[in-house]
């Protein structure tokens, strides 16, 4: 097959796609860096000519609100356009766990908006909805950092690898449309505060965890982020990924 992955030069879609031609499909990695720019359009006709599959994983460049919205509304109504003229027969969305649980949120609701326009685009689909990445907690912890503190609330997660999302949209992106939704977690529930003390036990650099539930990207979230019972399951352990990264 061909498949196109936009966003295939970033965190999960390179890996999405180094999975994908391991397999013997036809990979295209699109991108404004490859000459793809979903928001205008460009690129997008001779990228999805023959292609059978279009993943895509690629994210808005700012996390506010208004901005996130314009991104994945105008992408998704340029892509699922172009798919329909191609006749591409599968659309695979990656989202998050929970996002439609979070209304007070700015870049939840844009990513609502953007699984409404998959469904609404005419063309067969499925969304892959991921828990936060392992590979996010850092970061996270850096933007809640007060001189040597980090200041972290207690929310329930359940981060899994950016390895097993990129495996789970590829084996989507293999698999017949199933117009509709699945879940995919890490196998274990963590509190973000101690997310944050695991990471700075393995890696210590001086600073310290402080519970605090008013603090940082996470403050205020209502516990909806790990899934239910019904989300697919990965392998890998925070703790093991941190040994290895």
């Amino acid at each position: 097959m061909k498949i196109v992955v936009i966003g295939g030069t970033g965190l999960i879609g390179s890996q999405v796609v180094a999975r994908l031609r391991e397999r013997g499909h036809e990979t295209v990695a699109a991108s404004p860096s490859t000459g793809v720019d979903t928001l205008t359009g460009e690129g997008l006709a001779p990228a999805l000519k023959g292609a059978d599959v279009v993943v895509d994983v690629s994210n808005s460049p700012s996390f506010e609100g208004g901005a996130a919205l314009d991104f994945f509304t105008r992408a998704a109504r340029n892509v699922t356009e172009a798919e329909r003229a191609a006749g591409v027969r599968h659309h695979v969305a990656l989202s998050i766990v929970g996002v439609d649980q979070v209304p007070d949120y700015g870049y939840y609701r844009a990513k609502v908006a953007q699984e409404e326009a998959v469904r609404g685009g005419g063309v067969p689909y499925s969304i892959v909805r991921a828990t936060q990445f392992f590979e996010f907690v850092a970061p996270v912890m850096d933007m809640s950092t007060q001189g040597g503190e980090v200041r972290l609330p207690s929310l329930p997660l359940r981060p899994i690898a950016s390895a097993d999302v990129a495996a789970a949209v590829a084996d989507a992106a293999q698999g017949a449309p199933s117009n509709g939704v699945r879940d995919i977690a890490g196998p274990e529930v963590h509190r973000l505060d101690r997310l944050g003390e695991i990471t700075l036990a393995a890696e210590p650099d001086g600073r310290s965890v402080v519970t605090d539930e008013g603090a940082g990207l996470f403050a205020g979230f209502p516990d909806v982020l790990t899934g239910d019972d019904t989300a697919h399951t990965a392998a890998t352990r925070y703790e093991d990924w941190l040994a290895r990264h």
